[in-house]
């Protein structure tokens, strides 16, 4: 009775055949000895798999390639140059399940194939299970919309500081992309705040809508964070004390109506439409000029305008209605109100 043979005696045998043209069944064969034994070899027999594997692999076509790369890709001690080989494969067919799954491929090579192949590996890439911030950095900077969007959406996937800033820079004007971002719980909290106070008007409903407690805690922020730096500004400026005084002695003066308010507009004066403005309508000034700053964010300007010469011309609307009373003008409250809701 013949001794039991061993994978390493199939293995000889299916080497010593001489017909170039079969290389793919013997590859084929050789496959499925290593598979039926993965978890069993011994890092010497592993090596001679993987030496083996990838000389044949230089001769057989990409649809052998493909099928033999489907069959390695999920075995925690496929040969490792045989798996790098099959990552850094131009075709996408070859390289896209060892990059989605291999265990053997560490960050240096997913690096390198993400530095040099095109979006389809990287988009490979992005799926897998975890993802460290080296790799995630390339993915970030090189990606297109689809590889960003999955990596933001992998739950493995881990950010640098860099990464995150181009995450927030690339979501401004993309929902789904900002809705991924948000709803990571690792996100640090100033990016959030960055990527709401940044983002354009709809995708900010978006975030609120998904998420209205978080949405309102980084507004609430903004603004005091804004009400901070804007006192310290105003403090150091003797532009806006000169302004809010004479508005003041204005208003002492019983004069502060809206033919006054359309004249500080037509001086372009920031700081005295803004300081009538806050005594008119009950308003602390930083919320004011927060809301005047955020309009002129929206507006257009014509040729020569600044936001301040246009703000003030836009505003001429407020005061056209003719008023008896020294309180508030009803065209003015309603409609600054409104503004300070968007």
């Amino acid at each position: 009775m013949n001794a039991q043979r061993s994978p390493l005696d199939d293995l000889e045998e299916i080497l010593a055949s001489k017909d170039i043209s079969r290389r793919a069944e013997i590859l084929r064969r050789i496959t499925d000895l290593f598979v039926v034994g993965s978890g069993n070899f011994s890092e010497a027999q592993v090596e001679l798999f993987d030496d083996v594997m990838g000389k044949l692999l230089e001769n057989v076509e990409r649809s052998a390639r493909a099928q033999f790369d489907n069959r390695l890709a999920t075995l925690s001690d496929a040969p490792p140059n045989t798996i790098r080989a099959l990552a850094s494969d131009d075709s996408i067919e070859v390289a896209g399940p060892v990059l989605l799954h291999s265990e053997g491929l560490d960050d240096d090579a997913l690096i390198e194939t993400a530095r040099i192949k095109g979006q389809d590996h990287l988009l490979a890439i992005s799926g897998r299970k975890v993802l460290g911030e080296a790799v995630t950095d390339i993915l970030v900077e090189r990606g297109n919309q689809a590889v960003v969007s999955r990596t933001s959406g992998n739950g493995g996937a881990q950010f640098s500081d860099f990464a995150v800033s181009a995450l927030v820079k690339k979501a401004r004007d993309d929902g789904d992309l900002a809705l991924c971002v948000w709803s990571r719980p690792d996100i640090p909290r100033q990016h959030l705040v960055k990527l709401f106070v940044e983002a354009s008007e709809a995708v900010k409903i978006q975030l609120a809508e998904t998420d209205p407690r978080r949405a309102e805690s980084i507004e609430i922020a903004v603004a005091e964070a804004s009400d901070q730096i804007q006192a310290a500004a105003r403090t150091g400026s003797e532009d806006f004390a000169q302004a809010r005084s004479y508005v003041n002695s204005v208003h002492a003066a019983g004069k502060l109506d809206d033919a006054q308010l359309r004249a500080f507009a037509n001086e372009g004066s920031f700081d005295k439409v803004t300081a009538a403005l806050s005594l008119m309508c009950d308003l602390p000034i930083g919320l004011v000029e927060r809301a005047f700053c955020a309009e002129a964010d929206r507006t257009d300007y014509g040729p020569g305008q600044s936001p301040r010469s246009a703000v003030g011309h836009d505003r001429g609307s407020i005061a056209v209605a003719p008023r008896h009373k020294r309180r508030v003008p009803a065209t003015t409250r309603p409609m600054f109100r409104q503004l300070l809701a968007t």
